[in-house]
Formats: structure tokens, C-alpha cells, sequence
């Protein structure tokens, strides 16, 4: 069973930038529609933002700009750019398929300081 991995977190401090990336070692990545997620203490996992075999994207309404989601189907990678991040960034960051068909990964821990 696939299980991504996530890595490219770390502490920043309000206003910096970081590049997450998600390595999935499948040969089914390039036909898959891929998405990040993050989670917040005490809070559900949400929707960051999906990217589908075309390279067409979508973001939730509340990231308002500040995130880019790529794929690099030769590497089997997703990235998620965030620029201008706020302590309300501070999350685990995940990414999986549709349906979360993939096993969880340990995801990445970013936190924002102010």
C-alpha cells in the first residue's frame, strides 16, 4: 500500500516562505489527482489545495493566494509552496489521493512564529 512522505516543514517565523514537498513511490501517481491537507491542534484536517493529472488546480477559498500546488510526475513528487505564512499556518501537512486511498503519512510540521 502507498504511503506518501512528507517532508520540508520546519519553524519559520511570520512572513517566510516554505516549499513542502510529497514523495510517493508508485507508479499510479501520475494518473492520480493529488491533494495537501493540513491539520491544526484541536481542529479537523482540511482541504489545502488539489491538482489533478492535468496539471490543473484549485485551492480552498481560504488560502487566498499565498498557496501553489505542483506536481513533478518524473520525480513522483507533489510540492506545496506557501509564501507570507501566518502562525494560523501552523499545522501538519498531508497529502494523499482521492478518497484518501493512500495510507496516512507522518505528514510534515510547520510552524509559524510571531
Amino acid at each position: 500500500q502507498v504511503q506518501p512522505v512528507e517532508s520540508g516543514g520546519g519553524l519559520v517565523q511570520a512572513g517566510g516562505s516554505l516549499k513542502l514537498s510529497c514523495a510517493a513511490s508508485t507508479i499510479s501517481f501520475n494518473i492520480r489527482r493529488m491533494h495537501w491537507f493540513r491539520q491544526a491542534p484541536g481542529k479537523q484536517r482540511e482541504l489545502v489545495a488539489s491538482i489533478d493529472v492535468s496539471g490543473r488546480t484549485n485551492y480552498a477559498d481560504s488560502m487566498k493566494g499565498r498557496f501553489t500546488i505542483s506536481r513533478d510526475n518524473d520525480k513522483k513528487t507533489l510540492y506545496l509552496q506557501i509564501n507570507s505564512l501566518k502562525p494560523e499556518d501552523t499545522a501538519v501537512y498531508y497529502c494523499n489521493t482521492d478518497g484518501a486511498a493512500w495510507r496516512w503519512g507522518q505528514g510534515t510540521q510547520v510552524t509559524v512564529s510571531s
